[in-house]
């Protein structure tokens, strides 16, 4: 610390170092990771179409435009409201926000460190002063009361960086949590969706289980009474009872995976099942999009929110290997206090009592046993860390996309081929029907023919419905555009701070 008479003898010097040192910061510059250079997620020829399928087709646009509102391409008013529902309510959703909201803070009160700063203080000290306290002779002591009052301000010239590299990375980490919590809002709408429609494939398959077994009953009564007749052996009662005991074995599961899926919904709104009653969903409550549009692969890096989090994890491992660069250098503070001391209060403010002093601190790491160094080296290897990881979440992503993309393609063939089936059982039941009342076939033909038609409409409700849920995972896997607005009712918008409308969710990812 040293101390001039003059105060403003500092100013030029502040101003030079300024000059010489405000566009220094030492540290690799922050660039995007370049997009994979592919341009499809599969091998072979991608599909521009599905096969017919039930009597739809769905088609593949590539470079398409995903509505931020996709879920409404399945014109289902009872999966809005649950999905309105959950997007107000969840917690994991408001954990997200409180945790973006918590980041920015972070990244406000970061931004503090570019301004000088600035504190006061006031003391009122009693005391008894004697020179024997400097080797005199003793003498009388003195008892007086010493008040003093100062305002001091420092200044650390940011000279190589190392600040701007600090908020450079609680701007990095105010990104991923932001990014954070758009993934979760897109997690959460698909969540929502497949559990809604996996609520109405179960509800189906237990209504024709329950028909299965109706028909199974009755057949066995007729074969009971053939037997008592003497006109079966009764090898086709044992058989005929093993077969009822097999369905109604598979009735308890699918009444469980039912409740589950309740109890799912139940969690994805924020409710516990016992306060809360999910709404009851048929499949015939969903229409199947037609128009499926597909991001290109050099726009879901740059979209998708999970590939987006791990760049900005990257970009904070960036900021930080300047960070810790920085701190290898000299730091250059500027500092000047303010003040009164007196014995007096009455005199507190009087000329006489002014203190003042201007100073600046240089500082220099000499020796530190090679922290410092092997500091920057861990910053680096963090770095390279955060890269292999940040690959990894793109490959995973476009893996998603690609299992997503051949799941849709194969779920029409498998729904054409249940279909056939379904129809084919039909026919046939409809020619035991006819044959049967016209003498030509006995009941239990067509109780067979009714238990054939079910299982095959069992297999057509599963496969409608996994087409249905992984059409709902393409948009999740695509990003779901989530970077558009969906403005939600007011009353809604009164209640909870929708994330596609709130500030906090304004990135744009263009940017």
């Amino acid at each position: 610390m040293w101390k001039q008479n003059n105060p403003l003898c500092l100013v030029p010097l502040a101003v030079l170092c300024w000059l010489l040192f405000a566009g220094c910061a030492v540290g690799p510059d922050f660039v995007r990771p370049e997009p994979p250079a592919v341009s499809q997620y599969t091998q072979g020829q991608e599909p521009a179409r599905t096969v017919a399928a039930d009597g739809q087709t769905q088609r593949f646009e590539r470079g398409g435009d995903i509505a931020a509102d996709w879920w409404r391409l399945f014109k289902s008013p009872k999966l809005d409201a649950l999905i309105r529902e959950a997007v107000s309510q969840s917690p994991t959703l408001q954990s997200a926000q409180a945790r973006l909201r918590q980041s920015q803070e972070n990244l406000k009160a970061g931004y503090g460190a570019f301004l000088p700063q600035v504190s006061g203080s006031f003391d009122t000290t009693r005391q008894r002063f004697t020179t024997a306290q400097f080797g005199a002779a003793n003498a009388p002591g003195n008892i007086f009361t010493l008040y003093s009052g100062s305002v001091t301000v420092s200044y650390l010239l940011d000279l190589w960086g190392g600040t701007r590299r600090t908020v450079e990375g609680l701007a990095a980490q105010a990104d991923y949590q932001n990014y954070t919590a758009w993934g979760t809002y897109l997690t959460l709408l698909g969540n929502v969706a497949n559990a809604a429609v996996a609520q109405a494939a179960y509800r189906s398959q237990i209504e024709a289980t329950e028909k299965l077994i109706d028909f199974q009953k009755e057949q066995l009564r007729l074969t009971e009474t053939q037997f008592q007749a003497g006109t079966v052996p009764y090898a086709n009662v044992l058989s005929l009872q093993s077969q009822l005991a097999a369905t109604e074995a598979t009735l308890p599961p699918l009444k469980q995976n039912l409740a589950k899926a309740n109890h799912l919904l139940a969690a994805l709104v924020g409710r516990t099942p016992g306060e809360w009653a999910a709404p009851h969903l048929a499949l015939a409550d969903f229409t199947l999009p037609r128009d499926l549009p597909v991001t290109l692969p050099s726009q879901l890096v740059r979209q998708r929110p999970d590939i987006l989090a791990a760049e900005a994890q990257l970009h904070t491992a960036s900021a930080n290997i300047g960070v810790a660069t920085a701190n290898m250098f000299p730091n250059l503070t500027l500092s000047g206090s303010y003040g009164q001391t007196t014995d007096t209060i009455t005199k507190f403010f009087g000329t006489a009592a002014n203190v003042w002093s201007l100073g600046a601190t240089l500082a220099q790491p000499i020796f530190q046993g090679g922290t410092l160094w092997h500091q920057r080296k861990a910053a680096i290897e963090a770095f390279n860390a955060s890269l292999s990881d940040y690959r990894q979440v793109v490959v995973t992503s476009f893996q998603q996309v690609a299992d997503t993309l051949r799941a849709v393609e194969h779920d029409a063939e498998t729904l054409k081929a249940q279909s056939a089936a379904l129809a084919a059982a039909e026919q046939a039941l409809q020619l035991i029907q006819a044959n049967y009342q016209s003498g030509l076939a006995n009941y239990l033909q067509v109780l067979t023919a009714d238990n054939q038609y079910q299982q095959a409409r069992l297999g057509y409700i599963q496969a409608q419905a996994l087409r249905l849920q992984d059409t709902a995972a393409l948009f999740v896997a695509l990003g779901g555009g989530w970077w558009k607005t969906v403005p939600l009712p007011e009353k809604d918008q009164a209640k909870t701070e929708n994330p596609s409308t709130s500030a906090a969710y304004s990135a744009n990812p263009e940017n």
